[in-house]
């Protein structure tokens, strides 16, 4: 009988399990849904949780090994258990901290499971099968970028190295980094053929003081964990420790890159390391988010790939940006297309990086035909052609969707550069469009020093004014007009959009002056601003850009909760497609 035992945590004695013959298996939650799961745990389990229950209840499970990384994994178990599907289900207690005391914990913890699934599998632990289990930790090649933080999948992990483009390590909670090999008395012992018997297994008495049946004090097994436990508890520590700084050695290691912190939604445990990550050293670091699902991979795309661009801007590769030369028989012209949710925009610089025209279109239901238009309307406005134009260059979330670009670069440093561009002196950019907001740290030369993205709910972006407007039936402009004559302040309490569309129901019912109500809906989009710019600490000078640069109330509401003024610049919905066109020239030149 084949045994295959499926882990979740890097603390898992897979060596040991495999000298008793099993094959350990990572069970990687990243389900397309949780409605077993959901109908098993209670709604407030994360979404890790969630996944994990709704792999391990799969049909192909039938041995499992959990260990106590965490409050979620025990409530897994405790559903796990219950459900009485499984095989052989086994819950690891892990300790805190690895001082003595605690090997000696871990070790009779190990023990323990020893016994039990040499009962459950009545076969005898082979050491030589353990150690050639045994795979010691090898860092990755230098310019890579280590993914931190949660567990990670290898789909995730696909994910990260495909969107960055650079080798990536895993050091998350789910990586073993076993920094020993084992030592020579087990090879020896492995060498002469010595195993434990499956019969005197758990027999114990006299003759087997450590209580694992091994048959005589100091036998293999009883060695072998000797050494495991504290193998176990001494490789790269995850959050459980509370005797280390957990991420000591994770970031600023030799020939490292950036850092990518994965955190899992509905669990804030990982948020605070990464929020006290980014107040220590310099490295570049960027925070993604998945929920347990495959759903996650579109809303990573854009910040991953910012990241890429981000470090290959500080070296000598430049992997991903457009591949053309200039004609040296014609004029240079390239067109920046910026494929918005709300607005599809377009500019044209010339060789002398002097914009010679722009088109702001609606997008509408296809993106694709929203940038042929604006195409079109940039090309009649500069009165040339489409064979004029030496490069086209796609930004956006629909960039990918313009067929006729020459290449695509992210609206993160797209806006970076566009920036620079309107605003030379600017360090800091606010970009709220219609799906989503940015804010992004400059350096002097209007390189990006980090930036962080709501593109998670309508909450702070333009969609949200928008739904706002019509819940007051209301056109936007007249709704953003109407929000500059407010008398009394008016506070909204929720972020989310639907309570929100109920408070201001409730304000209106109590005549409420509307003028009041918008402020306290541009204040609301400004406080959710500010504190995305606290994230990345943002600086003055600012410069507001996207869609909702045009609305008044806002940019006043953004100068009062940042406490330093905000500018706007007549380009400012502009931007992206300027700062694409810019970066399009750019790599002509170089």
């Amino acid at each position: 009988m084949e045994h295959t035992v499926y882990y979740a945590c890097k603390y898992t004695p897979r060596e040991l399990l495999a000298g008793f013959g099993a094959t350990t298996v990572l069970a990687e939650a990243d389900v397309a849904s949780f409605d077993e799961a959901d109908r098993l745990a209670h709604p407030n389990l994360c979404g890790y949780g969630k996944g994990l229950i709704e792999r391990l209840l799969a049909d192909d499970v039938h041995e499992v090994v959990l260990v106590t990384c965490c409050d979620v994994i025990k409530r897994a178990y405790d559903i796990l258990a219950g459900q009485g599907h499984l095989d052989f289900c086994y819950l690891l207690d892990l300790p805190h901290k690895r001082g003595e005391a605690e090997r000696r914990l871990f070790r009779a913890r190990l023990a323990d499971l020893a016994r039990a699934y040499a009962a459950y599998s009545g076969r005898p632990f082979d050491v030589g099968a353990a150690l050639a289990a045994f795979e010691p930790y090898v860092p990755r090649q230098d310019g890579r970028v280590t993914l931190v933080g949660a567990h990670a999948t290898g789909a995730l992990l696909g994910t990260v190295e495909e969107d960055v483009g650079v080798p990536v390590e895993n050091a998350t909670c789910t990586e073993r980094h076993l920094l020993v090999s084992p030592p020579p008395q087990l090879a020896r012992m492995a060498a002469a053929g010595d195993c434990d018997s499956c019969e005197a297994l758990g027999e114990g008495g006299a003759a087997d003081p450590t209580g694992l049946g091994v048959g005589r004090a100091g036998g293999t097994l009883d060695t072998f964990l000797d050494w495991y436990a504290g193998a176990l508890l001494d490789q790269m520590p995850c959050m459980r420790m509370d005797d280390v700084s957990p991420r000591a050695g994770l970031v600023g290691r030799p020939g490292q890159r950036g850092v990518v912190y994965h955190t899992m939604k509905f669990c804030d445990y990982y948020g605070f390391e990464y929020a006290a990550a980014t107040r220590e050293g310099d490295m570049p670091m960027v925070k993604i988010e998945t929920d347990g699902t495959s759903q996650s991979a579109g809303q990573l795309k854009t910040r991953l790939a910012a990241f890429g661009e981000t470090l290959r801007s500080h070296g000598a590769d430049r992997a991903g940006e457009p591949k053309k030369e200039a004609r040296p028989d014609a004029p240079t012209y390239v067109l920046g297309i910026d494929s918005g949710s709300t607005s599809t925009d377009a500019a044209i610089v010339d060789g002398n990086s002097r914009v010679v025209a722009t088109a702001i279109l609606p997008t509408g239901a296809k993106a694709t035909e929203a940038a042929a238009k604006a195409k079109e309307q940039a090309l009649a406005q500069a009165g040339l052609t489409a064979a004029d134009i030496t490069l086209e260059v796609s930004t956006g979330y629909g960039r990918d969707s313009i067929a006729d670009a020459d290449g695509s670069i992210t609206e993160i440093t797209c806006h970076a550069r566009g920036a620079h561009y309107l605003m030379p002196e600017a360090r800091t950019v606010i970009d709220i469009g219609g799906q989503d907001s940015k804010v992004i740290h400059l350096d002097d030369r209007g390189g990006v020093l980090n930036f962080v993205m709501n593109d998670k709910c309508a909450a702070g972006t333009g969609r949200f004014l928008e739904m706002m407007a019509r819940t007051l039936e209301m056109s936007l402009p007249e709704f953003c007009e109407t929000g500059l004559a407010w008398k009394h302040p008016v506070h909204i309490s929720s972020m989310c959009t639907v309570f929100a569309e109920s408070e201001i129901v409730s304000l209106v019912a109590n005549d409420t002056p509307t003028p009041d109500v918008i402020h306290g809906l541009d204040e609301s989009v400004a406080r959710k601003t500010t504190m995305l710019a606290r994230r990345v600490h943002a600086e003055p000078p600012y410069l507001m850009t996207g869609g909702v640069a045009q609305n008044e109330g806002v940019v006043a509401a953004l100068t009062e909760t940042l406490d330093a003024p905000v500018a706007v610049h007549p380009d400012s919905q502009l931007c992206g497609a300027i700062g694409a066109a810019l970066l399009g020239l750019e790599s002509l030149q170089r």
